[in-house]
């Protein structure tokens, strides 16, 4: 059943499906990545792995967009243990903001203490080129000026705080070793750093949008992340960020390119490789 009616969920709920989950496999995990459109063979990387269809969670949401498997993998990643979320749940499958962010807290009563997010986004700085790998240093949060954020109503303690700083959202010192990481494996000279801004979805923007958001300071621009990395900063993880830029924007009104989810997907085929590495690599040196 879709969980999208549901404004909200009880502390007892996260607990329930964090106990199942830890009922049903060995692994302790202190990673958890969440893997965006087409990059869920971050999953396939892991050894001694145990399979969790979303389906088969309980109160966990059902993924419903092409390139999102729909399956929490518990496994070893270079000797670590980790989880991967094989597709992410989105507000434009009709998913409210509790719904979005449930396997965060789950995460965080798991024992997660950093989270790993990628995404696939259009780039809007026009030195990104399609390819580019970008770690996200910050977010423009758009849903969240229109009340959209997952902190709101109650606050729950044992979670978290009333008002978390978000200014330290992304690791610092995880930039860092992923810079130097993309160095040792080759993969600098397509390593970006920028701003990620969040949008609903799941129309592309409009020309018009695209330069706003370019003067907002924005690099790129995507229709997931933020909400998940707001509810891990507010549980005390640390959150490192990747975005892999599939596409440039269209800012120009006599411009003929067109945005399309294929060649989201065809471009995550052509830099999956180099994407895992450098994650996989990360992970080794947390």
């Amino acid at each position: 059943m879709l969980l999208s009616s549901k404004c909200c969920f009880h502390y007892e709920e996260y607990k329930e499906t964090a106990d199942w989950l830890l009922a049903n496999t060995d692994t302790r995990p202190k990673v958890a990545i969440i893997c965006g459109s087409g990059l869920g063979g971050l999953a396939d990387l892991l050894d001694k792995k145990k399979v969790f269809p979303y389906d088969k969670i309980p109160h966990f949401p059902h993924s419903t967009v092409q390139g999102h498997k729909g399956q929490l993998v518990f496994g070893e990643l270079n000797g670590k243990p980790c989880v991967c979320m094989q597709g992410r749940f989105h507000f434009y499958e009709g998913y409210n903001i509790a719904t979005v962010t449930y396997p965060v807290r789950v995460f965080f009563l798991l024992g997660i203490e950093t989270l790993i997010v990628t995404n696939a986004a259009g780039g809007l700085n026009p030195r990104f080129n399609v390819g580019d790998i970008m770690l996200i240093k910050d977010h423009i949060n758009m849903p969240g000026f229109a009340g959209q954020n997952p902190l709101c109503g109650r606050n729950e303690e044992r979670f978290g705080v009333r008002f978390p700083c978000m200014s330290d959202a992304y690791d610092r010192d995880f930039a860092r070793m992923a810079r130097e990481t993309a160095q040792d494996l080759g993969c600098d000279s397509f390593l970006q750093e920028g701003v990620y801004c969040m949008l609903a979805g799941p129309s592309y923007e409009t020309i018009a949008e695209c330069r706003v958001l370019q003067m907002l300071g924005a690099d790129a621009v995507g229709m997931s992340t933020v909400p998940e990395v707001v509810v891990a900063r507010h549980c005390g993880m640390r959150v490192f960020g990747l975005s892999l830029i599939t596409n440039k924007v269209v800012t120009d009104y006599n411009s003929t390119e067109r945005a399309n989810h294929e060649e989201v997907l065809e471009t995550t085929r052509m830099r999956t490789e180099d994407l895992q590495k450098l994650v996989s690599n990360l992970v080794l040196k947390m």
